[in-house]
């Protein structure tokens, strides 16, 4: 066999096979999910059309992120779980709940890291269609239906929206348009005011 005959050398091979993990790796799924999440929209995205546009194994996504809603979280960098939120907030006594849900929102929105990310996604949401389709049904899959199912109230699915409306009012109100006294009052002072407004809602 002559030199031009002979094969190349391993070094000089083509590798093959799927991505390898790592920090790379990670990112190429993000945008992978992200393209997903937008085409298909959350209720149809897949975790293995999302692995095969990221050219992964759906198995190396569940490694790192387990779940769709949490590969979701993860590629839309939304701060917070709604099903963990589901359980803080609806376990314990119902004629207090009011109580916790105002606890846990001036608590998450009076973190400035946390409240810079939600209000992106917010605004982000307000302006895109695209953005807010995929919020709508995140939402209504991983939020308004466990916790409607959770709760076993009339109109629950309604009330819940409606609660979460007045929290998102609040939010661009207080930290977007600055609107006082409610920008500068303490939370501690807002806090039994929202729980009333919610404890309506949610009672039943």
């Amino acid at each position: 066999m002559t030199s031009a005959e002979q094969p190349p050398p391993p070094a000089a091979r083509k590798k093959t096979g799927r991505r390898p993990g790592g920090a790379d790796t990670r990112r190429t799924v993000l945008e992978a999910a992200r393209a997903e999440f937008a085409a298909r929209g959350y209720e149809k995205a897949s975790m293995r059309a999302i692995g095969r546009a990221a050219g992964v194994d759906a198995a190396l996504l569940h490694h790192y992120f387990g779940t769709k809603d949490r590969l979701f979280l993860a590629a839309l960098e939304v701060p917070i779980d709604p099903r963990v939120v589901v359980g803080q907030v609806l376990a314990g006594d119902r004629a207090t709940v009011g109580e916790r849900v105002a606890a846990f929102v001036l608590g998450l929105w009076e973190q400035p890291e946390v409240r810079e990310r939600m209000l992106a996604l917010l605004r982000t949401a307000a302006t895109n269609e695209q953005v807010a389709q995929l919020m709508r049904g995140f939402m209504v899959s991983e939020l308004v239906g466990p916790a409607a199912a959770e709760l076993g109230i009339p109109q629950a699915e309604l009330r819940l929206e409606l609660m979460m409306s007045q929290i998102v009012g609040l939010a661009m109100a207080r930290y977007v348009i600055g609107v006082e006294p409610l920008a500068s009052a303490a939370p501690a002072d807002l806090a039994p005011l929202l729980a009333r407004t919610v404890q309506g809602y949610l009672a039943g």
